[in-house]
């Protein structure tokens, strides 16, 4: 290009480069430019960053999110935040393979990123990730022990309240709920969330209407729903602990006759459209917030970690809001 518009390489990319120099002309830098144009050159945005010794890459980093029905939603909201803030998102999808989480965390560190969202497709606790202690870091749907990262994550305990009042409002008041029997803040969140509505309404807890799967999954929620029809006192309303625990129930009961909402309402929890909107009747649930878990934790990122004196790492609880539809 350099020789195209009779020039040397360095007054080039003084033209291209410098918005306002006094080291070129500025009929010099129109003519430089005016070539470029005509070449279609674009300038190298990697190495125009290292000279300026910092880049506009923020890092995501996830187990399986990109894999997950969830995916895009979180990170949509990540890259509304990063193109806000003018910054180009990186995304590496690990699978949970140590090998390539390190190959990850290498590739974020050679491109010099400001920081890095690191994210997982379940809430869980997590360790430090390896690798990233010298990185403003924040964490996305799952936290350390002792909260010694910022993190945001989902509210099980407010989303497992809004999922049983809306069985609650609509007048219910025998409301079983289907767990999951492994330990998680999911499980544990949302039967905490339950118990608080039902105290709430001024409803004794019967630990008998809470049945547990070990699989949250439609096989499952067709299982628990046989029994959960063969109880002494048969409930009148249902809280799932997912979606597709609540798509086995509906199997359960239409194989018994058991009309939804008219003999028995649901409600399920992450609000997976795919299953929710399109059963019939369609599901109420509560959504899991993975467009705000994204948007929020890198804009905290680039807002409060990169501005000195960085704030005290929290645990901030992002809502679940609930979604009605037609099963209540």
């Amino acid at each position: 290009m350099a020789d195209r518009a009779g020039v040397s390489i360095a007054t080039a990319s003084f033209a291209i480069n410098a918005k306002e120099t006094t080291k070129v002309s500025e009929a010099t830098r129109h003519h430089v430019l005016a070539v470029a144009a005509e070449l279609g050159y674009r300038p190298n945005a990697m190495a125009r960053n290292l000279s300026k010794a910092r880049t506009s890459f923020i890092g995501l980093i996830t187990d399986s999110v990109a894999t997950t029905p969830f995916a895009g939603e979180l990170i949509r909201g990540a890259q509304d935040a990063a193109r806000a803030h003018h910054h180009v998102l990186l995304i590496a999808n690990t699978e949970s393979d140590p090998a390539a989480a390190r190959e990850a965390t290498s590739m974020m560190l050679d491109h010099q990123v400001r920081g890095v969202v690191y994210s997982t497709w379940y809430h869980r606790l997590v360790r430090h990730p390896a690798g990233l202690s010298g990185v403003p870091l924040v964490l996305a749907n799952c936290y350390t022990d002792g909260d010694e990262v910022q993190s945001f994550v989902p509210d099980e305990e407010g989303g497992g309240r809004s999922a049983a009042e809306l069985l609650l409002a609509a007048g219910h008041r025998r409301v079983a709920f289907i767990n999951h029997s492994e330990p998680s803040p999911a499980s544990a969140g949302r039967l905490r969330g339950y118990r608080a509505a039902l105290r709430a309404h001024g409803i004794r807890y019967r630990p008998d209407l809470v049945l547990t799967v070990s699989h949250p999954d439609q096989e499952a929620g067709y299982d628990v729903g046989h029994r959960l029809l063969r109880l002494t006192l048969r409930p009148t309303a249902v809280f799932c602990y997912n979606d597709r625990v609540a798509m086995g129930l509906y199997d359960a009961l239409r194989e018994e006759g058991v009309r939804v909402p008219d003999d028995m309402a649901v409600v399920g929890f992450d609000n997976q459209e795919i299953i929710a909107a399109h059963l019939r009747p369609a599901l109420s649930t509560v959504a899991l917030p993975h467009y705000e878990l994204g948007h929020r934790s890198l804009t905290w990122l680039l807002t409060q970690a990169l501005t000195p004196p960085a704030p005290a790492p929290t645990r901030t609880l992002i809502p679940c809001p609930a979604i009605p539809r037609h099963s209540v």
